[in-house]
């Protein structure tokens, strides 16, 4: 087969191109060429299947590089497998080792072994390569395999279609018995009678002796075996239950051969059947049993009681009667014995029972109590009474549940558990002794309510004055007494202040005296045995200053404000009666009064007077009060003065600020300086003071 790659090539002609073509088959390189001319060739020899495959071929010139089209060849068939065996001899039970090749192929590569012999079906076995174009398989030698021809076949995919070769040539092999059938031999007779002695013979003949075993078996239970013996003997009394197939097997390494045979053994007498008087009675009743065979009576009898080493003899004889106590429960069974065949009756049961004491009932947890939302577990328990026991259990006088145990204790489960329950329960209990039931007392459940609804409060709220009394009310609005009342202030760690425990919903804390440190958040917790805690919403207390705490601050803070603005005024005042100019003396004419009030009366309508304008009206007032006046007065100085004074309303209204014009005499005496202030500075001096606190 030759592969060949034409390129079409353009060139000057007296310029020699070289260009090199490679061919690839499944795009592995097969070939490279490099020269001037057009053509290149990929010479197959001999074709194989092998060289089935998509081949194209790449032309590069110049630094250009061109493809092909891509070309399918299929080779079809295969080369002829060659096939080799190991041995040509074999022994039953041995392997034969088998090789196959496939000449010339590549793998991967699927290979068929084939066993045949004649008359029957060739048994295949398949093996897959992927690395080599040969298999190594191993057929095992069958008993009955004598004369066997083996061959193989190879296959490989192609295109997702199988190609198969033609078989291999084919190898004989030839299989030698290590040892013959086994004969198995029955004496006297395949058919015999209980009480008779039957004897087996299991015999073979062998080729050579080696680790060869021979057995003997019922229903696949080895009765006996030997090695490297060619003879197996085992006799037994026969009983009916040796009645089945029985099989002699030879083996010797994987070789193994079989014999069969059946036996029947024909029954001398039935098993014998105990009967009792009572299978369930009490205590210190009378018991019989008595064991019989049907239609027979020449037979050796006694009675047993079963127990884990197999029984305990009662008494040789048919019948025994004892007065049964409750160690007696148990299995009780009859042999009977003809020409040594034993027979065993099937066992009777034997129920003893003491009567049932008087039930306990209590609480599982110990306490007669259950928090409400959660089951009761209740045991009800006897000192004595057989197994198995009835328990009832009752709820009030209604009955819940009943329970049948092999214990003496019982436990129920209550979940209907309620508020208003009153919680009465009892328990019963029977078993089959003719007494009957008996019934605990009555166990008295108190339903424990859970914490529910907690609040705390305060009087008063909110702010309490230094020093102060304060009241913590903290109280619930469900759950059962007694319960456990704690009062926390939070702080990092919250401070325990105040515990108490009360047959009470709700719980008073007063705390005497309350100091600034008292300030915070309250919380309180209630508990009871239902051990599940409340907590309320947490309080804010805000502990404030006392009214005398108040007054005493005013009085240091605002008397020496008040002070020194009273001295302020006391300065102004009398700096500027120092610079008014010559002494006058204040005559209280008519005209100075009418001057006066209407000046006042203008004041309250808003207007502003100077007290120059105003010493002018009271000069003529003054000259004529002056020549009234004695000579003691005459050389006396009266000095004035204007000053502003807010008037305070009566009704505590804003202050209204004016001016008015107060008359002040200051006399000098001749013996020094005397100085008078009348009434309306004493008033003004003080309204000022009030005004400032």
């Amino acid at each position: 087969m030759s592969i060949i790659c034409h390129a079409d090539i353009s060139k000057s002609t007296d310029f020699n191109l070289q260009h090199n073509i490679t061919v690839f088959k499944d795009e592995k390189l097969v070939f490279m060429s490099v020269s001037g001319k057009g053509d290149a060739r990929y010479e197959v020899p001999m074709a194989r299947s092998s060289h089935t495959g998509d081949y194209r071929c790449v032309v590069e010139a110049n630094g250009k590089k061109r493809y092909s089209d891509s070309l399918h060849v299929w080779v079809t068939g295969m080369t002829k497998p060659i096939l080799i065996a190991e041995k040509k001899e074999v022994f039953e039970g041995e392997v034969v080792k088998l090789r196959c090749e496939l000449p010339e192929e590549v793998p991967p590569l699927h290979f068929i072994f084939r066993k045949m012999k004649m008359n029957s079906k060739p048994k295949e076995k398949l093996t897959y390569e992927l690395q080599r174009n040969f298999s190594v398989i191993e057929f095992p030698i069958e008993e009955g395999d004598n004369i066997l021809q083996f061959d193989c076949l190879g296959k490989r995919n192609v295109k997702f279609e199988f190609e198969t070769s033609e078989p291999s040539n084919r190898t004989l092999i030839t299989v030698k018995e290590p040892f013959i059938k086994p004969t198995l031999r029955i004496k006297p007779s395949s058919n015999i009678t209980e009480g008779k002695e039957i004897q087996f013979e299991c015999s073979t003949v062998v080729a050579k002796m080696r680790d060869i075993e021979i057995m003997l078996l019922r229903n696949k239970t080895i009765l006996s075996s030997v090695r490297d013996q060619t003879t197996l003997k085992y006799s037994a009394v026969a009983t009916l239950e040796d009645s089945g197939e029985y099989l002699c097997k030879v083996e010797e390494g994987k070789a193994s051969k079989i014999a069969t045979r059946n036996v029947v053994v024909t029954e001398l007498f039935p098993k014998p059947v105990l009967t009792a008087s009572m299978n369930k009675l009490d205590e210190n009743k009378e018991l019989t049993l008595s064991c019989s065979i049907k239609d027979f009576q020449n037979a050796s009898f006694s009675i047993l009681r079963r127990n884990s080493n197999g029984g305990i003899l009662l008494r040789n004889s048919r019948n025994f009667t004892t007065r049964a106590k409750v160690n007696d429960t148990g299995l009780y069974i009859c042999k009977a014995e003809v020409n040594r065949i034993v027979k065993e009756s099937k066992p009777v049961m034997i129920q003893v029972y003491a009567p049932v004491s008087m039930p306990n009932i209590s609480v599982f947890s110990g306490l007669p109590e259950v928090v409400l939302g959660k089951p009761l577990k209740l045991t009800c328990c006897l000192k004595m009474g057989t197994p198995p026991i009835t328990f009832t259990f009752y709820k009030g006088n209604k009955a819940k549940k009943e329970i049948v145990t092999n214990n003496t204790c019982a436990v129920f489960l209550d979940e209907d558990i309620k508020q208003n329950d009153k919680g009465q329960y009892k328990c019963g209990a029977r078993n089959h002794h003719s007494s009957g039931m008996k019934t605990s007392k009555i166990l008295n459940i108190t339903v424990i309510v859970p914490i529910r609804n907690i609040s705390l409060g305060s009087v008063p709220y909110g702010e309490v004055e230094d020093g102060g009394e304060t009241a913590f009310l903290c109280s619930v609005k469900e759950g059962s007494w007694p319960i456990l009342f704690r009062i926390f202030r939070k702080t990092d760690r919250d401070v325990l202040l105040f515990e108490r425990s009360e047959h009470a919903d709700r719980v008073m804390w007063q705390k005497k005296e309350m100091s600034r440190q008292d300030t915070g958040t309250y919380y309180c917790i209630a508990s009871n045995r239902a051990n599940v805690s409340a907590k309320s919403h947490p309080i804010t207390i805000n502990v404030i200053l006392a009214s005398w705490q108040k007054g005493v601050i005013t009085a240091f803070v605002l008397i020496p404000i008040a002070g020194v603005v009273i001295l302020a005024v006391w300065w102004f005042w009398c700096k500027k009666k120092n610079a008014k100019g010559p002494s006058m003396e204040m005559s209280r004419s008519a005209l100075a009064t009418n001057s006066t009030s209407e000046k006042l009366s203008r004041q309250h309508d808003g207007d502003y007077y100077s007290g120059s304008g105003y010493i002018e009206d009271g000069e003529n007032h003054m000259k004529s009060t002056d020549e009234n006046k004695g000579p003691d007065l005459e050389s006396a100085e009266v000095e004035y003065t204007e000053v502003e004074v807010s008037t305070l309303d009566p009704h505590r209204a804003p202050v209204q600020k004016g001016t008015e014009t107060v008359y002040s005499e200051i006399r000098k005496a001749n013996n020094g300086k005397v100085f008078e202030i009348d009434k309306q500075c004493i008033t003004w001096l003080c309204s000022s003071f009030v005004t400032v606190c």
